[in-house]
């Protein structure tokens, strides 16, 4: 009858971050909330929730997040704790990290794939590249 577990914020305010169909975006984008993008986005995002890629939407870079659909183009390198859906129209380049996968008939799937179990936190980005030290 009463639900006991803790809610977090973003669960008692029942918001969902948009990036609309035309808005691009060149830049990091870090989120508590769930994000539904349906523009471009050229940068990384970080999300403790759930990430929506829509068919229109367009992601160069890297994400963290906790659960992601995607339906539009990805390309770069994407953790996901829980569960990664790729839908039928999605279109994926580059690394994937995810505890869950499922991937629709007639996806675009040219990625390595490591299933990793499900982590007790979000990672937080993990190094792209080799540091680059100055003086050398």
């Amino acid at each position: 009858m009463f639900d006991k577990s803790p809610k977090s914020y973003t669960d008692l305010l029942g918001k969902t971050n948009r990036i609309v169909e035309g808005t691009a975006i060149k830049g990091d984008i870090i989120s508590q909330a769930d994000l539904r993008l349906d523009g471009k986005l050229i940068g990384n995002l970080q999300c403790s929730g759930k990430i929506v890629i829509g068919p229109a939407g367009a992601v160069q870079g890297d994400i963290v997040c906790k659960n992601a659909d995607i339906e539009g183009k990805f390309e770069g390198k994407i953790q996901v704790a829980e569960m990664l859906n790729v839908k039928a129209k999605a279109n994926i380049h580059g690394h994937v990290i995810c505890a869950k996968l499922s991937v629709e008939p007639g996806a675009g799937f040219s990625a390595s794939c490591e299933m990793r179990p499900q982590p007790k936190n979000l990672p937080v980005y993990e190094q792209r590249s080799e540091p680059q030290e100055k003086g050398e």
